[in-house]
């Protein structure tokens, strides 16, 4: 049990396996050739590779071909192409052809999906067996029905669903079959089901599947089948494998009470075996809901929905996945699914009366759980169903804690844990008698990567995909995961709870570990123990410390026997018989003070996640090693110029950048300060030319600096450096690919030479010190004992990279480890000042010069702003565009906001010009407040005759200016502000308007003090009671509070 492949002759009877090994078997006995869209660490299709590998053969004597692709544009083109090949062998025309591919790799396929489409006439058959799973940024990985069901829809294409993992072979083979018909999908879930490790009792062996398929498949070659339409071949193709397996699929299954005023409609693998388990529960009770689980979506059986729905419905809510939470939020985009019932109910006959149609929309981010489900049950249900009697209903506890054992493991994930609870999972599943899922899910954004490990054991076939929240032994190897996830929430009451805290006292122990968890563990009745693994000498016996430890815990009565077999899976019995003598000193229970009840600290206790996000399937890769960089001579760099096919080079604009850049030329650069103003605050504004570069209101120009050539020549000759060298370093994108430069280009363009250094500078720097005394130095600079020292040398005497290199000349690396040790130059990222609709061949930026004298009395410089302050016209500079928070609200309507400080003005003036042409054009727009501040009126009103021609203009409504410095009280810009809270009561808070602060991050809480106070006045006003701080957060939610601080 776990992650390894089965060989292809074990999947026979009852055999622990997972859904998408199932899968994989039917597509590789079954099919020519194999064409998979597998990313790396999915494995979708690890099954396939090993078994050919093996060379293994199919139902057709052979090894299948098994095609590995990449999914990006085009996907799909090969399986095309080799179906219409002039070389394809027409003897295997009748030979289905598969895909085994991730819902991800969909879109990609339209185009040739459509063309297969079209042409399947002429075709092979083609099954394509899908992973519901894509990764969707913060949400994870997600359960992705959407883009399967939209496909299908447009395309014509069959499309069935998995129901669980038990039924996974069989909808695997019956979607092969109905590929004879129509290009079909099977879809099952990726993100969890597909991929637990459970029994399955009647798995089909090779002989088996060969004779169902053969079998059933000759059905459709009968007379009496040969002029049925799609639909009829598909009931009738279910009517023959239901004959052979005496199993009873149909296209459309219903569950729950014979006489339903309420039924859900749902469609996916969790969404049907959460709806069916819960339909049947209550209807035990009474209540009268149901549910009908589509597993044919495609084609859409009218007749056979309408048979199956209940007579007494008098409601149908359709459970539809939609792309995102915000489209469940658009009352016009509805999900394929509802469209096709409602169009069935809409123009139904033979029935008394049609039930009203109601849509439950959800995103492809939902995680259902039977509580999720019951509440979609109780929005069309007019009885209480979560709730009865004031507790929690009876009829949602699904799995009787007297039957079945639930168990949780919590790590990071660079301990032993998840493959000894894989182990123990095999141990706890060695009895025929027992039923036995594991399910593993990891988010590396957690601790650097956790892991949980869930385990359920029964002696009947269980279907919960859904996390454990009742666990009777949970297992934490990693205190500090109890301050980032609530792991006792997924544990019962007077549950037992390992935690491993190697080399902690009794007393410590308690001060590291959360008030919140202590709390709970007092007033739920848990029993926790601690687990001290460094008291085996050995470490290579952390997994069997554990192991005998929850044995232990887990399993006192059976103890021996459990052992027993979990020293014939390990082959370790002596190792393990020791650690288990040795228990008494390595595992200790806890006595849980009174105290704990209510411990100090709990007042402020924030409400931690209960679950980790699964936003990948495997462990993070922590290798940070990097390929160690060369110096070589001229001539290889020319050879591999001049022969560019036998060299594999490839020439590129900035290859050591990650961002797609441009080069764009000065088209002008002029001081906004008077020059003896002892702020050089500047515009400057490139010509696009043709680049192409876009971008929009709002965003940031990403400048590419390059250090001071005077400065490089400089360094260059004290440190005896060629600059004409030719040094080679590997790509930031991808190490294998190497980049050629001149040491003097490396230093002006890669590296951050004159950037400040941090602590393990010193450290990789002492390894090159041939002075003790130096080197010594060094070594304290880099660690804790120079703390001090170091922060002195970073705020106070700002040094750089070539300042401690010229300090310490004993260490001096070659130039390839300087590339290694020293970071490279990073983009400097400014708003922009204008808009690209109003200037589309140009972007300006508003930049303030840095400079400073350190106390040696050197003159400093920010690398950008010098660099950019010398810039003449003409003069092209490589940029970046970035992304931002800043964007106008939706509606031209809605009032902006804006208060800028100093350069913080920049992106205003490109919405005050975008508010400008809307109003040009005719366009009704709202009212533009804009607050500014600086110290002088005389030397910063930047852009001022600007800001007054808008407000002549009518395109700014309020112009607040504060000049700080001006007047003998000081004048802040959240004086202005609250000088004219009227107007930011009518414009923020009545018309919805939107606010943005851009600048310093010092005048965020008086800012925000003035928009509360707008909030509670009108509130007052209104006759309304808020709390102000949580309207500015709901605020923020709706994009209505915007800052970009720095």
């Amino acid at each position: 049990m776990g992650s390894s492949v089965p060989a292809l002759s074990a999947l026979n009877g009852p055999t622990y396996v997972t859904a998408q090994t199932l899968i994989q078997q039917v597509a590789y006995l079954l099919s020519d050739k194999i064409f998979s869209y597998s990313p790396e660490t999915f494995d979708l299709d690890a099954a396939l590779k090993e078994w050919i590998s093996k060379a293994e053969t199919n139902a057709n004597g052979e090894s299948p071909s098994v095609k590995a692709l990449e999914t990006r544009q085009g996907a799909g083109s090969m399986a095309l192409g080799y179906l219409f090949s002039q070389d394809f062998d027409l003897k295997k025309r009748h030979i289905p052809q598969g895909i085994v591919a991730s819902s991800a790799t969909l879109p990609y396929m339209r185009a040739a999906l459509e063309q297969l489409s079209l042409l399947y006439s002429v075709a092979s058959p083609v099954a394509a067996h899908v992973a519901a799973v894509d990764y969707a940024g913060e949400d994870g990985l997600v359960s992705d029905y959407a883009s399967a069901l939209s496909l299908a829809e447009d395309l014509g294409l069959g499309l069935v669903s998995s129901g669980s993992a038990h039924e996974s072979q069989h909808m695997a083979l019956f979607t092969t079959l109905l590929s004879s018909v129509l290009p079909s999908i099977h879809i099952y879930d990726g993100v969890r089901v597909g991929r637990d490790t459970t029994r399955v009792i009647d798995v089909l062996d090779k002989d088996g599947l060969t004779r169902a398929y053969e079998t059933v498949r000759k059905t459709l070659d009968e007379s009496r089948n040969r002029h049925l339409d799609a639909e009829g071949k598909v009931l009738d193709l279910l009517k023959s494998l239901n004959g052979e397996l005496g199993t009873d699929y149909g296209a459309f299954e219903y569950h729950g009470h014979s006489e339903p005023t309420s039924v859900l409609i749902a469609f996916g693998t969790v969404e049907a075996t959460l709806t069916a388990q819960i339909a049947r529960s209550l209807a035990k009770d009474g209540v009268r809901v149901g549910v009908v689980n589509v597993r044919v979506y495609r084609p859409f059986i009218e007749e056979e929905f309408l048979r199956v729905l209940p007579q007494s419905t008098q409601t149908v809510a359709v459970l539809g996945q939609v792309v995102s939470e915000q489209a469940v939020q658009e009352d016009g985009i509805h999900s394929a699914l509802y469209e096709d019932v409602l169009a069935s109910l809409t123009f139904a006959t033979g029935r008394e009366h049609n039930p009203a149609c109601v849509e439950i929309k959800y995103p492809r981010s939902q995680r259902w759980d039977l509580i999720s489900i019951a509440a979609a049950f109780q929005r069309v249900y007019d009885q209480p169903i979560l709730i009865a009697n004031g507790e929690t209903n009876a009829s949602l506890q699904l799995l009787d804690p007297a039957s079945v054992q639930e168990y949780t493991f919590w790590d990071v994930d660079t301990s032993v844990t998840e493959g000894a609870a894989q182990t123990l999972s095999q141990a706890l599943g060695a009895d025929s008698a027992s039923n036995v899922t594991l399910s593993q899910t990891h988010d590396n954004l957690v601790q650097g990567g956790a892991i949980r490990v869930d385990i359920r054991k029964s002696a009947k076939i269980v279907d919960a995909p859904y996390a454990v929240t009742a666990a009777e032994v949970s297992y934490v190897g990693n205190l500090s995961l109890l301050n980032d996830v609530d792991v006792l929430a997924s544990v019962k009451d007077n549950a037992k709870v390992i935690v491993n805290a190697p080399g902690i006292n009794d007393e410590d122990l308690e001060k590291k570990i959360p008030a919140s968890f202590k709390q709970s563990v007092a007033q739920r009745g848990i029993s926790l123990y601690v687990l001290d693994s460094s008291a085996v000498d050995d470490s290579s016996l952390n997994a069997l410390v554990l192991q005998a430890s929850f044995v232990r815990v887990a399993l006192p009565a059976q103890e021996t026997l459990a052992t027993k077999k979990l020293a014939s899976i390990t082959g370790n019995a002596e190792a393990l018989d020791n650690v288990t003598k040795d228990l008494e000193k390595l595992l200790r229970q806890i006595e849980v003070p009174e105290s704990w009840k209510e411990p100090e600290g709990i007042t402020e206790a924030v409400e931690l996640p209960k679950d980790i996000i699964a936003n990948s399937f495997v462990s993070f890769d922590k290798d940070e090693s990097e390929p160690p960089t060369l110096l070589k001579d001229w001539e290889t760099a020319a050879r591999g110029l001049a022969f560019k096919e036998a060299y594999g080079t490839k020439t590129a604009l900035r290859p050591d950048l990650a961002h797609k850049t441009f080069t764009v030329h000065v088209k002008e650069n002029r001081r906004l300060t008077p020059t003896t103003y002892d702020r050089n605050i500047f515009h400057i504004e490139f010509d696009l030319g043709e680049t192409g570069l876009k971008y929009d209101i709002g965003e940031a120009l990403g400048i590419h600096a390059e250090n001071d050539p005077e400065d490089i020549k400089k360094f260059i000759e004290f440190y005896g450096l060629d600059p004409d060298a030719i040094v080679e370093v590997p790509s930031r994108e991808d190490p294998a690919v190497l980049e050629n430069r001149t040491v003097y280009q490396a230093l002006i363009q890669n590296v951050d030479i004159f950037g400040r250094p941090p602590k393990r500078f010193y450290e990789a720097l002492a390894e090159f010190a041939s002075d003790e005394k130096e080197k010594a130095n060094l070594l304290i600079l880099g660690g804790p004992d120079g703390a001090t020292e170091f922060k002195r040398r970073a705020e106070v005497d700002t040094v750089t990279f070539a300042d401690i290199l010229l300090e310490y000349p004993s260490a001096h690396p070659e130039f390839h480890e300087i590339v290694r040790i020293i970071g490279p130059l990073k983009r400097r990222e400014y708003s922009i000042a204008s808009c690209q609709k109003v200037t589309p061949t140009s972007v300006a930026l508003m930049i303030v010069a840095v400079n400073w004298v350190d106390p040696n009395g050197r003159d400093r410089f920010g690398l950008a702003t010098r660099y950019l302050s010398r810039l003449q016209a003409g003069s092209p500079i490589t940029v970046s565009v970035k992304s931002s928070v800043m964007k106008l609200p939706p509606k031209s309507t809605q009032p902006i906001i804006m208060a800028g400080l100093g350069t913080g003005l920049a992106p205003f003036r490109a919405f005050v010009q975008h508010r400008a042409l809307e109003k040009a054009q005719g366009k009704e727009i709202g009212a533009v407040l804009l607050y500014m501040g600086s110290r002088h009126q005389r030397e910063e009103y930047c852009y001022g005759e600007e800001w007054e021609a808008y407000q002549e203009a009518g395109v700014i409504t309020l112009l607040g200016a504060a000049f700080s410095r001006d007047q003998p009280e000081k004048i802040y810009i959240q004086d202005r502000m609250r000088q004219t809270l009227p107007e930011i009561i009518q414009a923020y808070i009545r018309e919805e308007g939107a606010f943005y602060l851009c600048g310093p991050t010092w005048p965020v809480p008086d800012v925000t003090a003035v928009l509360e106070e707008a909030i509670a006045t009108e509130a007052k006003n209104t006759g309304k009671k808020v709390e102000t701080r949580k309207e500015i957060e709901k605020l923020k939610d709706e994009e209505r509070y915007v800052l970009e601080v720095y």
